[in-house]
């Protein structure tokens, strides 16, 4: 017997959903989502949709000719149950099921000046070393894809966990974490200008410290 949510994705939401790559390395734009779908996130591969009716699972469709969905479909069949990850409820041809997480990503954390528990970092990092014992290579774990809820750390996305080059994200926010996560700094709000401001000197930092490697 099928699912109540997958009906409703097959009939009402994919036939009328319309989603571009504008841009191959900006996130995907929603031009159109029929009600009452909502979209949660999208990123450069695919979206994220939610429907009231359905609070525990959300569906990701991938746009049209962009790749991923067989490596993350792989990566989940490989991570199976676990805490700190989502779980593949389904997998269509452009879609995935997946069991929804919720919770305050770490960045939103900061922004907010939510603090950030030493357990969080330690449930992250055990987490991790979980998709490794699985075959898996953790890459872009940064404060947007990992979350906090009722004090505990969960992975958000584990798209690119079959890509095979070493990816610092994680170490060098653990770093950033015990150097200058002062106890006077986790009730701080900070500023969504003073994060991108870290963001991008990350980034530049990062090439840098790539080129003279």
């Amino acid at each position: 017997m099928l699912k109540p949510w997958l009906i409703e994705i097959e009939h009402q939401l994919l036939p009328n959903l319309e989603l571009y790559s504008e841009q191959p390395y900006d996130p995907i734009v929603v031009h159109y989502i029929p009600k009452p779908w909502k979209v949660v996130g999208s990123g450069n591969y695919a979206a994220v949709l939610s429907h009231p009716n359905y609070p525990e699972v959300v569906v990701k469709v991938y746009a049209p000719g962009r790749p991923g969905i067989q490596e993350e479909t792989e990566v989940y069949r490989r991570l199976g149950k676990h805490p700190a990850f989502s779980e593949c409820m389904h997998a269509g041809d452009n879609y995935l099921v997946l069991r929804r997480l919720t919770g305050v990503t770490l960045y939103k954390c900061l922004h907010r000046g939510l603090p950030i528990p030493r357990e969080v970092i330690t449930d992250i990092d055990e987490a991790l070393d979980y998709a490794v014992s699985r075959g898996l290579n953790p890459h872009d774990v940064h404060g947007k894809n990992v979350m906090m809820n009722d004090g505990r750390g969960l992975v958000v996305d584990v798209s690119d966990f079959m890509k095979s080059e070493y990816c610092p994200m994680w170490d060098d926010l653990k770093s950033a974490y015990d150097r200058f996560y002062y106890p006077w700094v986790r009730k701080m709000p900070i500023p969504d200008f003073a994060l991108n401001v870290v963001r991008r000197s990350y980034r530049k930092w990062k090439k840098y410290r790539r080129k003279s490697n």
